[in-house]
């Protein structure tokens, strides 16, 4: 049953829509957060609340034995017989004994006796109780952009509230081109100045002597 005016839920998953106006830690202070805004008489359908980083969180409530497994069991088979002894008695005839207790404990034998014998199969793997819960890190309350500013300044006497500017998208990465540069003659010219290169000079080889002028000494005497 749906009422008039009412929003739908989409039938096909979707991104939700709009700017992020306040971010809280608990879902009770988002929670918190909307209550405010209607009763400021916004409208509400245009929030969205958006849980990010979900977690499942088990948290141990105790030791699990015989005992407990049987206490258990009973109690819930001892609702469900209620339940059914309830629905008898509208049907019993008048005067007939009322099916409530014998319901009652029947619906109680039952449990126990189901919760000993899972417990027993279930007993080297799983020797405790818990209990499970979904939570989020954070919690954002979005809104239409045509009315962003609005609820922002309203959750501005609560607290939470956020800018809407959205990221700057990053765009590809744009590389310069390599710059290449000559070396001109002159004072900018890299120092120490580079030295001319003069080529490799040739041995050269020694003149003969000249031959001695006049005539030639005699040998001297013994």
């Amino acid at each position: 049953m749906s009422f008039p005016g009412a929003a739908r839920t989409p039938r096909n998953p979707r991104q939700p829509q709009g700017e992020t106006v306040a971010a809280y830690d608990t879902y009770l202070q988002a929670q918190r957060a909307v209550a405010h805004l209607a009763d400021k008489d916004f409208p509400v359908q245009l929030v969205t609340i958006v849980g990010t980083d979900l977690r499942m969180v088990e948290r141990v409530t105790g030791r699990l034995s015989y005992p407990r497994a049987a206490l258990g069991g009973f109690l819930t088979g001892a609702w469900l017989g209620l339940f059914v002894g309830l629905l008898l008695s509208l049907f019993s005839v008048e005067g007939s004994s009322t099916p409530i207790i014998s319901a009652i404990l029947i619906g109680g034998a039952f449990g126990m006796l189901f919760s000993v014998v899972t417990y027993s199969i279930t007993r080297s793997r799983r020797d405790f109780t818990s209990t499970s819960q979904i939570v989020a890190s954070s919690y954002a309350v979005l809104c239409k952009a045509e009315q962003a500013n609005k609820a922002r300044n309203l959750l501005r006497e609560i607290g939470g509230v956020q800018s809407g500017w959205p990221a700057r998208p990053a765009g590809p990465a744009i590389t310069a081109p390599p710059i290449t540069t000559t070396a001109s003659p002159g004072p900018s010219a890299a120092y120490p100045p580079a030295v001319p290169q003069t080529p490799p000079v040739e041995d050269e080889k020694p003149e003969p002597p000249a031959p001695p002028s006049g005539p030639p000494s005699p040998p001297p005497a013994p």
